[in-house]
């Protein structure tokens, strides 16, 4: 097998009680299915993290950069959640790559078949409940306990899988990069 580093991220904060305003597109049109102002504000700190080489060895740039396929922009308040490809969308930006927004929710395998057939750096920005469970689940751990669940007031967390050259499982490590106040280096 080739060597890969798979980074996988929770999309950016959303409208709720935590987190007071309305989602909104990136030109600003209030929507549910998108992010809120601090959002925004993380989808910029994790392109700075990822895409500017601030964040050292620990944060490498990637390859690839992957989100679930958003919905019309047509359909404000309709449809899938913008909010893991808003995540990225500055990200991909930055390094000049398209993002691999191919596979919907519900179609983990799909996506875990393709990316584990990858070498260099991937990128995931996805929702956290099929995270831990259709996403997680279908990586060969060697080391490391990756988590279970994933609460849902936590944005803040990078969960890395390393996969050697000549090797067909990964090991794991939580990384808690405190890029906003209130960000926590607290395991979930």
């Amino acid at each position: 097998m080739s060597p890969l580093t798979l980074l996988i991220i929770r999309h950016a904060e959303k409208p709720d009680d935590a987190w007071p305003g309305p989602g909104l597109t990136e030109q600003g049109v209030k929507d549910d299915k998108s992010l809120v102002i601090r959002g925004w504000k993380r989808a910029g700190a994790w392109a700075t993290l990822f895409g500017a080489g601030v964040g050292g060895a620990d944060y490498p740039r990637p390859d690839g950069v992957y989100a679930t396929t958003p919905g019309d922009p047509d359909w404000l308040n309709h449809g899938p959640s913008r909010r893991p490809a808003e995540t990225i969308s500055e990200l991909a930006a930055r390094l000049g790559i398209a993002p691999i927004t191919k596979f919907a929710l519900g179609e983990e395998p799909a996506l875990m078949s393709e990316i584990l057939s990858r070498a260099g750096v991937v990128l995931v920005s996805w929702e956290h409940r099929a995270i831990v469970s259709q996403i997680v689940p279908k990586i060969p751990i060697e080391s490391g306990s990756p988590p279970t669940q994933w609460p849902g007031d936590r944005f803040d967390l990078v969960l890395r899988f390393d996969r050697r050259s000549g090797v067909d499982k990964f090991s794991f490590r939580a990384l808690y990069p405190r890029l906003l106040s209130g960000d926590s280096n607290h395991p979930i």
